[in-house]
């Protein structure tokens, strides 16, 4: 008999074997080497799970405002693009793509804080990457969005910090899916239904569900993205993707309402 579950667990503690490599052999030195080390294992990981028409990278996408304006992003951690499309500079992993051919954006962390100030707090982090505004099919929050997503190999602080909460309202669905530390899952609904439990907040729509899924935060970020940027039904590998019983749905920490913090 087939273990879903324990091969999902295994993606996630996959990740989080590897990821200590290189910290322990080089210590404190050049952190910024570490970080890049965990983006090319995501990579690795992204590249044997998508379809052949996705192509993974790391890049700059250019966007034209006005015949004579452009406007290009920050270097994006985790690219995935449709490579049928023509790229505008490509070598080797690194590319530079204009935003209609771009599938899924992913920052990657190796950590972060439960914190409104510091560099690597979780709120700088999601108000830095909400810069992507400038990008009108990048960053589109209604049923033709595209997956967003913010992962950190580690996460420094509780699931019930209200910096979590104060974030998410922050990126008010720019960003749709979060890994914190391997045990915190992030999503961004547009609307409530089918959702089993129904939700106890006030707001049937444009909200952040908080679940704690110990060792599976990564594997469900993954499974997220994959069933977010293929174009075929996945129905069929459901089972395999989410083998929680009952949906992760039973494992719902809260609800975080945007709508209504508008008025």
């Amino acid at each position: 008999m087939i273990n879903t579950l324990e091969y999902q667990i295994s993606i996630s503690r996959e990740l989080d074997t590897i990821k200590n490599r290189v910290r322990n052999l080089i210590g404190d030195a050049n952190w910024g080497e570490d970080g890049r080390y965990k983006e090319e294992i995501l990579k690795d990981v992204l590249k044997t799970r998508l379809p052949n028409n996705l192509s993974v990278g790391t890049g700059f996408v250019l966007n034209q405002i006005s015949h004579n304006e452009n406007v290009v992003s920050k270097q994006i951690d985790i690219l995935i693009y449709d490579n049928t499309q023509p790229t505008i500079f490509s070598e080797g992993d690194f590319v530079i793509v204009t935003q209609d051919c771009v599938k899924a954006v992913i920052e990657v962390k190796s950590r972060i804080l439960s914190n409104r100030t510091n560099k690597n707090g979780l709120y700088k982090v999601v108000k830095n990457f909400s810069s992507i505004d400038r990008f009108p099919r990048l960053s589109r929050t209604d049923n033709n969005r595209i997956f967003r997503g913010l992962i950190s190999f580690d996460f420094q602080g509780n699931i019930n910090s209200s910096v979590i909460d104060d974030s998410l309202r922050l990126s008010r669905g720019i960003i749709n899916h979060f890994s914190l530390g391997g045990n915190i899952f992030i999503r961004h609904w547009l609307d409530s239904e089918g959702l089993n439990p129904p939700i106890e907040a006030d707001c049937n729509a444009d909200f952040y569900n908080i679940y704690k899924l110990d060792d599976l935060s990564h594997s469900y970020f993954i499974s997220n993205l994959i069933h977010m940027t293929t174009s075929a039904d996945l129905t069929d590998r459901y089972f395999m993707d989410f083998p929680i019983e009952g949906t992760k749905e039973t494992k719902r920490n809260r609800t975080v309402c945007l709508l209504k913090n508008e008025a």
